[in-house]
């Protein structure tokens, strides 16, 4: 609350006018209420730091009796991933913006050069933090994309360890590419041809979760759901932000390309493509357990056509613009630039029309919606063992898992779920109950193949 609200104090009296990455020496030099907003994110920062201390410790202590590492869901491996990212790098802005308000308030030359500081030294920080902070927003998509494609095909994930593990690697790698968005800052040659390595490097982890995620669909029995539809369309979208990812790693590339609308491409096929077409599929695919309802599948599957239509008619224009040479963050352009502006504004209404439709029919759902199945999907995870929506604290009985999330190689009606009332703490489970009710896994089944 304390840094909402320095941060809504900023924006009334005023604003900032330094531009969302606060690049200094406009930050350090700039009028408005700098100090004030910086103070407010370095604030938030804790809730982002302490999110992923909870979930890491949560992972480790906090496991179910018979969930060893090897069964855990590869959506909770994408979160693990990402809470490591968290607490190691909101840090480094915490402290960045810290620094900006001691050399406004105290007058200490760190990145003010009328000061002995150094403007560059910002960047560095900066984007230290805010190149693995895609990865904070794009790997719990990951996560998502492999249980969407295991469920709605019926088969068992295609390599559980090298996706899993290629989480990690993409956090790792992810600390050590931010100056691949300063090869025109003036640094070192060298510096600037490491950093065009390991960008190519973080596109082998990347690389493996796409071709595991198609060798899963390989003669998996796919049911066209509306998840499924959009996890179909996030390996579509987001390949193409990672080739046009790997594309400005290039040294020579990028400095034709920087600062161009190619550049606004390539981030929203990854972030909008990739990050917030999982995030759309995850809450369909989630959305009769949480609320206990169905929405109409024939409209949902229409607004997914509307969003990927719409999405492709914003950005892909962009691509052509920035080769071209049209700058981002200009508001005005040469005439030979209208056409593909004009497609580019038209897709954008088409994916505000899709979305707008999208709340619709959820709320629709909600009201008049059929009561969905405990499992209507037919999944083999933990989540779907309990009723839709689930009681307040998921299970009436500490769970005890028998079988991996993954296991579509069995039948639905060896899905079993074992709940025991307490367990000692010495791994001996006591008072343990067998949830075998037949109507669950009938209810399930049919669920499943409707």
């Amino acid at each position: 609350m304390v840094g909402a609200a320095f941060t809504l104090y900023s924006i009334l009296t005023g604003g900032i006018d330094t531009g969302w990455t606060f690049y200094t020496p406009y930050s350090s030099q700039a009028s408005g209420s700098v100090v004030s907003m910086t103070l407010g994110i370095f604030i938030l920062g804790f809730s982002s730091i302490l999110t992923g201390v909870n979930f890491i410790v949560t992972i480790h202590k906090l496991r179910a009796p018979g969930l060893p590492w090897s069964r855990l869901p590869l959506f909770v491996w994408g979160l693990y991933a990402t809470s490591i990212i968290q607490v190691l790098a909101t840090p480094v802005l915490g402290i960045t913006l810290l620094l900006l308000a001691m050399e406004r308030l105290l007058g200490i030359g760190i990145f003010d050069p009328s000061m002995g500081g150094d403007p560059i030294l910002f960047q560095h920080f900066f984007w230290f933090y805010s190149h693995p902070a895609v990865y904070i927003m794009i790997v719990p998509g990951f996560g998502i994309i492999s249980e969407l494609i295991s469920t709605h095909s019926r088969k068992t994930i295609f390599g559980y360890w090298a996706i899993a593990l290629s989480s990690l690697a993409i956090a790792f790698i992810g600390f050590l590419v931010w100056g691949h968005h300063m090869f025109v800052s003036g640094q070192a040659s060298v510096a600037s041809a490491v950093f065009s390595f390991l960008t190519f490097l973080v596109g082998i982890p990347t690389g493996i979760k796409i071709f595991n995620w198609v060798a899963t669909l390989h003669r998996g029995s796919i049911s066209l759901t509306t998840p499924m539809v959009y996890a179909l369309m996030f390996l579509f979208l987001f390949t193409i932000g990672g080739f046009t990812g790997i594309m400005v790693g290039a040294i020579s590339v990028d400095v034709h390309l920087h600062d161009t609308y190619y550049v606004v491409a390539h981030f929203h096929y990854v972030m909008v493509g990739g990050m917030l077409m999982a995030f759309v599929g995850g809450l369909h695919h989630w959305w009769p357990k949480m609320f206990g309802k169905m929405y109409n599948e024939i409209a949902a599957k229409i607004t997914a056509a509307i969003l990927f239509i719409g999405f492709n008619l914003t950005f892909f224009p962009q691509f052509i613009l920035g080769s071209q040479g049209m700058p981002r963050r200009y508001y005005n352009y040469i005439d030979e630039f209208t056409t593909l502006h004009q497609v580019s504004t038209i897709g954008s209404y088409l994916l505000g029309v899709g979305f707008l439709v999208m709340a619709v029919y959820m709320v629709h759902s909600l009201v008049k919606g059929k009561k969905a199945s405990s499992n209507p999907w037919g999944s083999r995870s933990l989540d779907w063992t309990v009723s839709s929506p689930p009681i307040e604290h998921n299970f009436e009985y500490t769970p005890v898992v028998i079988h991996g999330p993954y296991d579509y190689q069995k039948p639905l009606s060896e899905f079993r779920l074992g709940l025991a009332a307490s367990h000692n703490g010495h791994g001996d489970i006591h008072g343990s109950k067998v949830n075998t009710s037949s109507e669950t896994e009938t209810e399930a089944e049919s669920g499943s193949q409707a």
